[in-house]
């Protein structure tokens, strides 16, 4: 996966300029989409608010993409870009910044991107950091040509830290052994004044990994993949339930059949 490069300007810069209260704690970005209105409820544009020392860590507003404009459904002509946060994070088409000195809410961290149901007690702070996932690059279900000696691919992706290993199975879950890793990427750092790499430079983004299968036999199979980012954390085998089934990063049992 190549390089992902966002033009923009640290919002940490902006802040600088326009003199950042030392009392600030939280800022919510608003967008310039129409009212969300659902149940007959009208909940006004998407906003979001998000604490002060993401702002001042890595946050970004970005007017461009690899040298190119945002494209309308990415947010032109301004967006913000939250790195490895949630996506609900990055409001696009941004229209406000609001700082506070008290922590802000706003429906989408309060009554959406919440963790509720299952074993989740009230009030779970909201979402923010992506957890470990992982995904095989193939079909659901595939179908793959017997007695051949074949790559299987994937990509795995943190929030957090970049990935460490990803180990797999070929056989449901009772042998593992670690994948090859692919596109590792570095700590690299902005290139330009006004730009700003994709936390992917950080290594914080998308890592391939590979596996060799060697000429397996005819039959039904399930391959597993599992990853472990360089914070220690590693997806799970199962993920508890939530109502709306927010942040799966269960390992994924992928059916393959070989014939």
């Amino acid at each position: 996966m190549g390089t992902v490069v966002w033009e923009g300007v640290r919002l940490r810069d902006v802040l600088k300029r326009v003199g950042l209260s030392p009392e600030a704690v939280s800022i919510q970005a608003t967008g310039l989409d129409p009212d969300y209105v659902t149940g007959g409820v009208d909940y006004g544009p998407v906003r979001r608010p998000f604490p002060v020392s993401k702002a001042l860590d890595d946050a970004l507003l970005a007017w461009g993409i690899n040298g190119a404009p945002l494209l309308p459904d990415h947010g032109y002509p301004l967006r913000l870009v939250l790195p490895g946060w949630v996506g609900i994070g990055s409001i696009k088409w941004l229209g406000s910044l609001e700082v506070a000195k008290t922590q802000l809410t706003s429906p989408w961290n309060t009554k959406w991107y919440v963790m509720t149901g299952g074993d989740y007690p009230p009030g779970e702070p909201p979402l923010s950091v992506n957890p470990v996932r992982s995904a095989w690059e193939l079909p659901f279900p595939a179908t793959l040509p017997v007695g051949r000696t074949m790559t299987l691919t994937g990509r795995a992706w943190s929030g957090r830290a970049p990935i460490r290993r990803v180990d797999v199975s070929l056989d449901g879950g009772t042998t593992w052994r670690p994948a090859e890793l692919r596109d590792r990427q570095g700590h690299g750092h902005p290139r330009a004044q006004h730009r700003h790499e994709h936390p992917a430079v950080r290594g914080f983004g998308w890592s391939r990994f590979a596996v060799t299968w060697k000429r397996p036999a005819a039959g039904s199979y399930t391959v597993l993949a599992r990853a472990t980012d360089a914070a220690g954390r590693q997806q799970p085998l199962t993920t508890p339930f939530n109502d709306n089934g927010y942040f799966f990063d269960a390992v994924v049992k992928h059916p393959v059949t070989v014939t």
